[in-house]
């Protein structure tokens, strides 16, 4: 087993190969690696609220209150009151009747699938979900289908050669190209497949898109019986950490039961919920954030177009700049580096061979200015 481990260290391409970046500062627009600062265009703290004085305020008190650890799982005497609240506030941001928390959105992708899907039911996912979703079909033994990337006709064939219940998995805004599911064509669909219950992992859209930051199901009009089944992430527009399942208050109660990740994971901390209460509030009362954010948006496809750098179709904080070949993108991201920005070059197997890039990540930290400067550091990096 050792000698299988060197070996396949040794055989990993060196431009797939994946290294940890260790942080000096805090999170932000502005951060410090190697002792050197850059104005970070990486992150997923789409607004802005990971280093939010108010925010690490609540973090702190909720230490002081409630201690750092929660000491055990949910079911045993790792639930708190202030977990409790945070459930509710969650239930009502998106509309739902209850929510349940998780460590982590892998975790919840894992737990609410593999509860739900049993051996011999049938799986469908979008070709671009992301991992978690995959795995929490593998992890449930259910029959596993893919269709083509956001192509209603290519599910349609799926639906129609699939017999029994199951579920219909995808990511509301796909995390490497920040593209949105054609969720209403999807659900008007499963109108004729009713035996197939609709999943949206909602972590890019929570706190970014519909009104006060619901997500990409308030942004189309889909409610909770349409789309019954909603996963969002608490560490990325919310800045802090862990995720939740948000459903009908029956839904959470056979996860309770049911789900074995949550059965037996120790809780998260305490004083992380105090402060994801916090951002969950700014979140919902600064609208501001996310009209800032937008107008980024527009700023970069506007000024990246002019360089004709190769983007994709994306109205998200998400734009990605197509390189192709993953060593040319490697490259691309160093000649960023050396101009003072911080971009993540994505390459297979995150992305589909031929497709690597830079994943360009914006934030209402970020202003006009910025952008402009990093479109043609970008412009500069490519040409080269």
């Amino acid at each position: 087993m050792l000698d299988s481990i060197k070996h396949r260290l040794a055989q990993r391409d060196s431009a797939l190969y994946r290294s940890p970046v260790i942080l000096q500062s805090p999170q932000g627009k502005q951060i410090r690696i190697g002792g050197k600062q850059y104005l970070s265009f990486a992150s997923n703290d789409y607004l802005g609220l990971a280093n939010h004085p108010q925010v690490v305020a609540e973090l702190q008190s909720g230490a002081e209150r409630y201690g750092v650890g929660s000491g055990s799982a949910d079911l045993i005497t790792g639930h708190f009151q202030i977990h409790h609240e945070l459930q509710q506030a969650l239930a009502a941001a998106t509309g739902r009747e209850s929510a349940l928390l998780f460590p982590s959105g892998y975790q919840a992708n894992l737990a609410l699938i593999s509860a739900l899907a049993e051996a011999g039911d049938t799986v469908i996912q979008d070709r671009l979900n992301h991992a978690s979703l995959l795995d929490g079909a593998r992890l449930a033994g259910a029959k596993l289908k893919r269709y083509q990337h956001a192509d209603v006709d290519s599910l349609q064939r799926q639906l129609q050669q699939t017999s029994g219940k199951g579920l219909l998995v995808m990511d509301g805004v796909f995390s490497m190209d920040g593209t949105i599911a054609p969720l209403v064509q999807i659900e008007q669909l499963l109108r004729k497949h009713r035996n197939m219950l609709l999943l949206v992992d909602d972590a890019h859209g929570f706190g970014v898109l519909g009104e006060q930051g619901a997500g990409t199901l308030s942004m189309l009009g889909l409610n909770a019986t349409q789309a019954p089944l909603l996963i969002c992430t608490l560490g990325k527009a919310l800045g802090t950490s862990g995720a939740f399942v948000a459903g009908s208050a029956q839904l959470i109660e056979f996860l309770t039961q049911f789900a074995r990740p949550y059965i037996y994971s120790t809780s998260s901390s305490p004083a992380l919920a105090c402060a994801t209460l916090a951002s969950l509030q700014l979140m919902q009362q600064e609208q501001w954030r996310r009209d800032h954010l937008h107008e980024l948006i527009a700023t970069f496809r506007d000024a990246a177009k002019e360089h004709e750098l190769q983007l994709v179709p994306s109205c998200t904080p998400i734009q990605p700049v197509i390189i192709g070949d993953a060593g040319l993108a490697l490259r691309c991201a160093h000649s960023l580096r050396e101009q003072g920005f911080w971009v993540t070059a994505i390459r297979p197997p995150t992305v589909p061979a031929g497709s690597a890039r830079l994943r360009i990540t914006l934030s209402a930290e970020h202003s006009k200015t910025e952008v402009l400067q990093l479109v043609r550091a970008l412009a500069l990096a490519v040409a080269q």
